[in-house]
């Protein structure tokens, strides 16, 4: 396989068993590929245009508009641009990183919690959503890390900031953030297709949340929204999180008739992609879970409870990560990594890994087996110090187990690989 996604390959790939690791790691983030997702689901004949099983004649509409937001938004919109060209008539997009497009003006937003940057862009996408009509086409762009790049009216954003803040310190789980999320915005859980209505809505998905649940990508703009304002307020009071401007999200139907959704990628493709690298190397493969949310430590017995020689254990998800300190760097991928380095054994690689490529640090993930653990005691590394300091990225940067991609432009959850050589 050539390796494109993980910069220092060779420089890790330092046994047969890390490699492998790495190279089931890289058909993951391969399947992923956002150009290539946008190429393989958008095509363009004349004026029919499909997407996946479903057509659109073009004709039919006096103007196409293209909204987009989340880490893969610029990416797609740039890829959807290499397809339907001047078709586009105007469009506004915001992710991590502008990428420059001939019909489509793009954003580089702040992420996790918004910025004016944001505010710009969602203004500009409620101005270009509130003018549609029945002859438009508005393809919706929709990706992981949305809840906090679309961002509109500017009280919802200052809202948004402190939902955070307060929500973080208590353990993140991004269903219940999300439906907090849907009821302090006028454009998330359903609002962004009221506000389209009565145009017809293409909804591209770019699903970051782990398992089935596509209503809950960046909050939900093109979905009807089943959570009320007293489920909202439950989690506020469940987590003591404070007094919030809340708004009842839409319930009527007839605002979702012109709505189609596509959900072109999750994890599920990542996992299929890793699974079949396995099984190709000769490995037996097991997925323990595509919704893997718990606890840490939990999630670590999860996985190496199934540990076999001749196996490969997968998982995708988010676990949870409840800090009481701040100051350190590493996300809940390198939190994790750490906390397996008495698990792995002389047999085994253990790899979690941030599908976006940024894990709360400039590392994706890491490689953690014993020759992190020799490393880690030739330094005399106090592993329990680095824990409860939430400084994993420091400890693995010392042992040489970052693994480096950079920003990926694609998010579908975190990650987790467990290689046993038979």
């Amino acid at each position: 396989m050539t390796t494109k996604w993980i910069h220092n390959f060779e420089e890790l790939a330092t046994t047969e068993n890390r490699k492998l690791a790495l190279n089931i790691a890289e058909a993951g983030l391969d399947a992923i590929n956002t150009e290539k997702i946008i190429r393989a689901s958008v095509k363009l004949d004349g004026n029919i245009l499909s997407v996946q099983s479903a057509q659109f004649d073009l004709s039919k509409f006096k103007r196409i508009k293209v909204i987009g937001f989340g880490k893969a938004s610029c990416e797609a919109a740039h890829a959807l641009e290499q397809v339907m060209g001047p078709k586009i008539n105007e469009g506004v997009v915001i992710g991590l990183n502008a990428i420059k497009c001939d019909y489509i003006e793009t954003f580089a937003g702040s992420h996790p919690k918004p910025s004016f940057v944001n505010i710009a862009a969602g203004r500009k996408i409620f101005e270009i959503g509130s003018g549609s009509t029945a002859d438009d086409l508005v393809i919706v762009i929709v990706s992981g890390g949305g809840s906090s790049l679309l961002c509109w009216p500017e009280s919802e954003c200052d809202q948004e900031i402190k939902l955070y803040d307060k929500f973080i310190d208590r353990g993140e789980n991004i269903i219940e953030l999300n439906t907090v999320r849907k009821h302090i915005s006028h454009l998330k859980g359903g609002g962004l297709a009221k506000l389209l209505y009565p145009a017809t809505v293409v909804g591209l998905i770019f699903s970051d949340v782990a398992g089935d649940h596509f209503e809950d990508v960046a909050s939900g703009p093109t979905y009807k929204d089943s959570s009320t304002i007293a489920d909202a307020e439950k989690i506020i009071q469940k987590y003591n999180l404070g007094a919030f401007e809340l708004v009842e999200t839409t319930k009527d139907d007839m605002y979702f008739k012109n709505v189609t959704n596509f959900v072109l990628v999750s994890n599920h493709t990542a996992l299929a992609a890793m699974k079949k690298q396995a099984e190709d190397s000769g490995f037996a493969v097991e997925i323990i879970s595509s919704e893997l949310f718990d606890e840490t430590g939990i999630a670590l017995r999860k996985m190496f409870e199934k540990k076999k020689p001749g196996t490969v254990v997968l998982a995708g998800g988010e676990t949870l990560v409840v800090g009481d300190k701040t100051g350190g760097s590493g996300g809940r991928c390198l939190f994790m990594g750490i906390n397996a380095l008495d698990l792995v054994g002389d047999d085994s690689v253990f790899i979690p890994l941030a599908s976006d490529g940024i894990d709360n640090s400039p590392a994706a993930g890491v490689v953690v087996d014993r020759e992190t653990a020799a490393q880690a005691k030739s330094l005399s590394l106090d592993k329990a110090d680095y824990i409860r300091r939430f400084d994993s990225y420091e400890f693995f940067e010392k042992t040489g187990g970052v693994i480096s991609t950079g920003p990926t432009n694609a998010n579908v959850s975190d990650l987790m690989i467990l290689l046993t050589q038979k």
